[in-house]
C-alpha cells in the first residue's frame, strides 16, 4: 500500500469501520461500501471487551491484547462511547478464570457474599465497557476526518466493490455469499435495552455453551441485557419470548432491572467460523483482497488488534 492508494472497505460493522480509519490515517484514500452504515450487528453488541469462543488462540490473544491497549486509551474521552467499568464475571459451578481475565486491573476472586444466589464462584476486574451506537459514531467521525468516505449499497460479489487495486472484505456474514465462504454461519444474538435504575458496575455469567446468556452492561441511563447465543440463526426479528427470558434472568441476579423500563430490542448475526480469517488473497485480475471476517461474538474485542494486522498484510504485499 502506497501513500493515496485507493483501498475499497467492505463493510461497516465495527471491523470494516475500524480497519478503515487504521488505513485512512495511514494515508490510504479510503472507500466504505455497505448496505448499512453503521452495521446492525454491531449496533446490537453489548459490549464488553473479552475474547469470546474464538479461534485460533494465538493470534485471538494478540488481537485483543492489541485492542485493549487502544480502548483503554479511548476510554480517557467520553465521546467515544468507551469507558473502563469494574464489575464481576461468575460461574454456577466452580470454574477457573479465563486466561485473559487474571491480567485485568484489579482482578480478584469474589467473596461469597459478593454472588448473587446460585453462583459458587466469581472474579471482579475492570474491563472496557463500549456503548456501541456511540462508538461506531466516533468511528465514523473520526473517518471522515482523515479523508474517508461511505457509500451505502448493496454489493452483488466483491469484485462490484471496484474497480480499485485493493480491497478489504470486512464484510461479516456477507462474506457468506461475497466470497463465497460456506464455512461461514450466523449465531444470533438478542439485547433487551432498558432504562438505568442505577447500576454502575457490569455483570456476566460464564454461560459457556449455552444459547442463553446472562448479562447487564451499563451505560449511563441505559442497561444492556443479554442475551442469546443460538447457533445457524439468522433472522434479525425480535423475539418476545427470548426478550421476556432475558429480562426475567438478569432481574434474578439484580431485582432493580425488573421494573425498568424496555427502551429497544437489538438483534444481530455474530459471523462465525471456526478460525477469524485475517489473510491476504490475490485475485486473478491482480486486485488484492484482504479478508478481515469471522469474528464471532468477539468483533469488538479484535477489531483494533484485526485491523492493524490488515494494514501490515497490505503493507507486506
Amino acid at each position: 500500500m502506497t501513500a493515496g492508494e485507493r483501498v475499497v472497505v467492505v463493510g461497516a460493522g465495527v471491523a470494516g469501520l475500524t480497519t478503515a480509519v487504521v488505513l485512512a490515517e495511514a494515508g490510504a484514500s479510503v472507500h466504505v461500501i455497505a448496505e448499512q452504515v453503521p452495521g446492525v450487528t454491531s449496533l446490537a453488541a453489548g459490549a464488553m471487551w473479552g475474547p469470546y469462543l474464538v479461534e485460533p488462540k494465538d493470534k485471538v490473544d494478540q488481537w485483543g491484547q492489541r485492542s485493549l491497549e487502544i480502548f483503554r486509551k479511548l476510554a480517557e474521552d467520553p465521546s467515544t462511547g468507551v469507558r473502563l467499568t469494574s464489575g464481576i464475571e461468575a460461574s454456577r459451578t466452580a470454574e477457573a478464570p479465563p486466561d485473559w481475565a487474571t491480567t485485568l486491573p484489579g482482578f480478584r476472586p469474589c467473596e461469597p457474599a459478593e454472588l448473587p444466589t446460585g453462583f459458587t464462584a466469581g472474579y471482579r476486574f475492570t474491563v472496557p465497557l463500549i456503548d456501541m451506537p456511540a462508538y461506531l459514531d466516533y468511528l465514523l467521525r473520526r473517518l471522515d476526518a482523515a479523508g474517508g468516505t461511505v457509500e451505502r449499497r448493496r454489493l452483488a460479489s466483491l469484485a462490484d466493490a471496484g474497480p480499485a487495486p485493493v480491497i478489504v472484505n470486512c464484510a461479516g456474514l456477507g462474506a457468506q455469499d461475497l466470497v463465497p465462504d460456506p464455512d461461514l454461519r450466523p449465531i444470533r444474538g438478542q439485547h433487551v435495552v432498558v432504562t438505568n435504575p442505577g447500576l454502575t458496575e457490569f455483570f456476566s455469567e460464564d454461560t459457556g455453551l449455552s444459547s442463553d446468556l446472562l448479562c447487564f452492561y451499563p451505560h449511563g441511563d441505559t442497561v444492556v441485557l443479554g442475551g442469546t447465543a443460538v447457533d445457524g440463526e439468522g433472522d434479525l426479528a425480535s423475539d418476545d419470548n427470548a426478550a421476556a427470558d432475558i429480562r426475567a434472568r438478569c432481574a434474578k441476579v439484580e431485582p432493580r432491572l425488573a421494573e425498568a423500563r424496555v427502551l429497544e430490542h437489538r438483534i444481530g448475526a455474530r459471523p462465525t467460523r471456526a478460525t477469524v480469517r485475517v489473510e491476504a488473497d490475490r485475485q486473478e485480475d491482480g486486485t488484492l483482497v484482504v479478508h478481515n471476517y469471522g469474528h464471532g461474538g468477539a468483533g469488538v474485542t479484535l477489531s483494533w488488534g484485526c485491523a492493524e494486522e490488515t494494514g501490515a498484510l497490505l503493507t507486506a504485499d
